[in-house]
């Protein structure tokens, strides 16, 4: 990797494996992401949705190469990892899949700022932007050889979490709430997450006419922190009106969810927008393709 290549592990990421002669197609039936076109070393990001639509948990699938075995890695948050095996078990009914939790084992790493692979663990480049590098499952113990491998300083979690939100990339649990937010809420069909070409799986018609109808509201968008950083979860108001509430932030940048329309009432009138007493300006992240308030159609 190069000079400026770090990397570091995700102690709030877990990891469960589902095999089977019918785990591709089991995943594929549930997932917002065609399952069909992960392979080993290309992965997908997907997540799994109430029937309304709604993010249960979004995940990783990496399919595990031949040599070591069969089936596939979920990179999931360590907190849903239960839901997460729960409803991949109530949705098993007669597929032959096995569902295994494996997170007192194997760990996940993130590496950014070069382009070398490491020969410990599964290394997988991440599906939703190539600037967020790469991910490796690994057991944690082997997290100070790994980055070693790399050529990378290992340095904590905070180090990543402020590479991501200087992206613009959202995180679930810190910048749009499970159970509440919408694939398109959480920017998932900007970062590769959700396919609409692929067959049915669980909420697919809300999410279709979201997308169909360019209904998507709110979005997690990047805001600029100039004096401070808001607290989590405060509320973003523009003027009385509540129009969203902030996620994370780190060096003087963030993310927040918030109405796109209310965006643009505040350019219009001039109206500051405002959190937790402190002024932010919303920003068009570079990978956005829909339609930012003030542009006459999406780029």
């Amino acid at each position: 990797m190069q000079e400026n290549a770090q990397a570091a592990l995700l102690s709030e990421r877990g990891v469960v494996k589902v095999a089977g002669p019918d785990a591709r197609a089991f995943l594929n039936g549930l997932a917002t992401t065609d399952i069909t076109k992960v392979a080993p070393g290309q992965p997908r990001f997907g997540a799994l949705l109430t029937p309304q639509g709604k993010i249960i948990v979004d995940f990783f699938v990496v399919e595990i190469p031949p040599e070591d075995g069969d089936g596939f890695f979920l990179d999931c948050p360590k907190a849903l990892l239960q839901p997460l095996v729960e409803k991949l078990t109530f949705y098993r009914l007669r597929a032959k899949v096995t569902i295994e939790d494996l997170s007192d084992k194997l760990g996940v790493m993130a590496a950014w700022g070069g382009s070398a692979k490491s020969d410990y663990g599964l290394c997988y480049p991440d599906p939703r932007l190539a600037g967020l590098g790469m991910r490796i499952i690994v057991p944690p113990d082997l997290a100070t050889e790994t980055a070693a491998d790399l050529g990378a300083t290992l340095v904590d979690a905070d180090a990543y979490e402020a590479h991501r939100i200087a992206l613009g990339v959202p995180r679930g649990g810190q910048d749009f709430i499970y159970m509440d937010a919408f694939p398109h809420e959480a920017d998932m069909d900007q970062l590769a997450g959700v396919d609409f070409d692929k067959g049915c799986y669980v909420g697919q018609e809300v999410v279709s006419r979201v997308e169909h109808r360019s209904t998507a509201r709110n979005r997690v968008v990047p805001v600029i922190l100039d004096n401070g950083a808001p607290m989590q979860g405060a509320a973003v108001m523009m003027g009385d009106k509540q129009i969203g509430f902030m996620g994370s932030s780190a060096q003087g940048r963030g993310l927040a969810m918030i109405r796109l329309d209310r965006i643009a009432d505040a350019l219009t009138s001039a109206t500051p927008i405002i959190a937790g007493g402190i002024a932010i300006r919303a920003a068009k992240p570079d990978w956005a393709k829909f339609a930012w308030p003030g542009e006459e159609k999406a780029s």
